[in-house]
């Protein structure tokens, strides 16, 4: 059962760094889909990650057409937008053998076509207060990661 985490864009070093501990925690494999705003060389990509950063299984891919074409072999996709109307916790995501996170870049999220093209694969994150936009993106693919093992181990005990 494979799991897979999609950064589309992502901007902050930290953030890819803390992504790839969770995915090194997790068993997850970990997809950064360029352009990047920053160097996978620099320092704080890997303090974010720790000792870890070296360990993380992870593809770097040039663009999004080349990942989407690849997408089909990896797993069934779920998208996560503060703007998704179908909650996390309502998506059967553990019962499926292999599933793909994708998470869209800090400060724009992921682009309008693949919202048009994917509506029914979209997530959210539930958040009960009205003052929050969005959560953190490390926190968020934390979360949803998280889910996915909790459902797996509902699902096969």
């Amino acid at each position: 059962m494979a799991l897979h985490v999609v950064l589309v864009h992502p901007e902050i070093h930290w953030n890819t760094g803390n992504v790839g501990r969770t995915c090194l925690a997790t068993g997850a494999v970990l997809h950064l889909i360029e352009p990047l705003g920053f160097s996978l060389d620099e320092r704080e990509v890997k303090r974010a990650g720790l000792d870890y950063w070296e360990r993380v299984e992870r593809r770097v891919w040039p663009d999004w057409q080349q990942f989407e074409r690849a997408l089909p072999e990896l797993g069934e996709p779920y998208f996560f937008s503060t703007k998704a109307s179908r909650l996390l916790w309502d998506a059967p995501l553990g019962y499926l053998a292999d599933v793909v996170l994708v998470f869209g870049r800090e400060t724009g999220g992921l682009p309008a076509d693949l919202h048009a093209r994917n509506a029914e694969r979209f997530l959210s994150i539930p958040m009960q207060s009205k003052h929050i936009r969005s959560l953190n993106l490390s926190t968020s693919v934390a979360i949803a990661v998280y889910e996915v093992l909790r459902q797996r181990r509902t699902a096969n005990p």
